[in-house]
Order: C-alpha cells, then structure tokens, then sequence
C-alpha cells in the first residue's frame, strides 16, 4: 500500500449513509472493519451484519438498537451514549452475524460500527459503561487514557478488538512503537488495525507514524484531524502525537486470522531501552 492509501481524510470513505466505511475490500485485507453513521433527530438506520460481527459503540447521543438474528432471536438495549468521545466512556451494543440491526435516536448524533468477519455467532449483549475497564497507560509526556471496552480480555467477541484511547494535548500515545504483523505463538499475534481520530477544540490536529518492519512494508506519516482514519496492515505503529492544547482521541478497530483473539505485541528494540515498554 502507499501513504496514500494508508492515510484515509474525513470524508475520503464515505458511502451513504456513512461519512466513514472501511470494509475489507477497500483496505486491501481481510477481517476488520469501521463505519461511522450520523443520525439526525429521530433519524433510523437498519443494517445486515452478514459474514461479520459488530459493535454499536456511540461517539456523541445515545440510541436504541434492535437485534433480530437469523433464528429470529430478538433484543433490544437502549444506549445512553454520552456527549462526545472526550468527556466519558460509553456503553454498547454487540451486534453477532447474520443478523439485522435497527439503529434508532430521538436526539440524534454519532455511532461508530465497529466490525470483523468471524466465524462463531455469539448471542446479542449490552455493554454497561461502569463494566468498560480503564487503564492509565504510560507517564508523563507518554501517559494516556485507555478505554479496553472491547479488548481481548474484557469483552467477549469471536475475532473483533477494539478500544478507545484519549492521548492529552502534547503528549505521545502509541509508544514506543510496536507491531503486531506476525503469527508468534506466545509473543505476537497477526492483526490488521484501524486508526479512527477525533481531536478536540477547532483547529486541532495531530499526527500518527506508521513505518516498515519488512523490505516493502507500510510507511507513511499522516497530519491527522478529527474524522480521519489511518490503516494499520503491517509495520511499527506510534509514535501518534497530540497538538498542545488539544486532546487526541482514537478509536482502534482490530482483528485478523488467528486461531485465537488475543492481542500480543512486540515493541521496536531501538526504543525498548529508553521507555522499556508502556510504563
């Protein structure tokens, strides 16, 4: 893939209804997937999740979802959402295959879908906010927040990982760069990743690296502003760096080919001497 192809501006996927749909086909891969889905007052959205399993996960408003599976299961879990990405964690809806969903909002606002083929067809569930560990991850000019909402030990999924980072203005999150483009049994684990961005106040920006671990690989340094999203195939991942005075937030999408979800990274060794890891 190019830079270009990597480095995805708002407004570069989008499909209507979506303002971002990332599907396998477009990234060049074969597992995980984003979509984001704008809802006006009392606007409706109804979907098929197909081959793949997928998170309604609110970025601003909250929603109704309705479940219906192919056995004509039904459920349905109201989300209270929250008033935008950087003032609280969110609860969700977890949507398995083959089945159809109703997304409905009196308010109107900002829903993220989340999504990886999988083969297992797990039982529709909410996903109370209170539940959604929360991790403070790295120190000082490093330190962010970590929203392990979906992550492989939190959340029951068949192949989706997701979590939410809030990276403070100026600092550096994704660090020190890492990857996980390699089936090691007990070290790393193969998963393709995707880089959603918002950044808070007008104007903001920051910045996210992606940089070969193979002869050919993924390269590209991206001016990333909210509605943004960077494709992760392969390579060393981070620094993703924050403008002073203005919040970062990511929404990381992950799956891959695995026999198991798990999430294994291996850090760069020229920057495991300095920061000897997330600390």
């Amino acid at each position: 893939m190019t830079s270009t192809d990597l480095h995805l501006p708002r407004g570069a996927t989008a499909n209507a209804p979506y303002v971002v749909d990332i599907d396998p086909k477009l990234a060049g891969w074969t597992h995980s997937s984003l979509r984001v889905v704008e809802l006006a007052p009392g606007g409706s959205h109804t979907f098929t999740t197909g081959d793949s399993e997928w998170i309604v996960l609110p970025l601003e408003g909250g929603c109704t979802v309705q479940i219906e599976t192919a056995s004509s299961e039904q459920a349905e879990f109201q989300l209270l959402g929250r008033g935008s990405v950087f003032a609280e964690v969110s609860d969700f809806a977890y949507a398995p295959r083959d089945a159809r969903v109703l997304i409905a909002s009196g308010a109107g606002g900002r829903f993220a879908l989340a999504g990886a083929k999988c083969e297992r067809r797990l039982p529709a569930r909410y996903g109370p906010a209170p539940e959604v560990p929360v991790e403070e991850r790295g120190s000082g000019s490093c330190a962010r927040r970590v929203r392990n909402f979906a992550s492989a030990d939190s959340f029951d999924c068949d192949r989706l990982i997701a979590v939410e980072v809030i990276t403070p203005g100026g600092n550096w999150s994704s660090y020190p760069p890492h990857k996980h483009d390699e089936h090691r049994p007990g070290e790393e684990s193969e998963l393709e990743e995707i880089y959603y961005f918002e950044i808070d106040g007008p104007n903001g920006l920051g910045y996210q690296r992606v940089f070969p671990s193979r002869e050919g690989g993924s390269d590209v340094l991206a001016e990333v502003r909210s509605g943004d999203a960077v494709l992760v195939p392969d390579g060393w991942h981070g620094p993703s760096i924050a403008q002073p005075g203005h919040d970062m937030y990511y929404l990381n999408v992950m799956a891959g080919p695995g026999e198991t979800r798990e999430w294994r990274i291996c850090f760069h060794p020229d920057h495991t001497q300095t920061t000897g890891g997330y600390r």
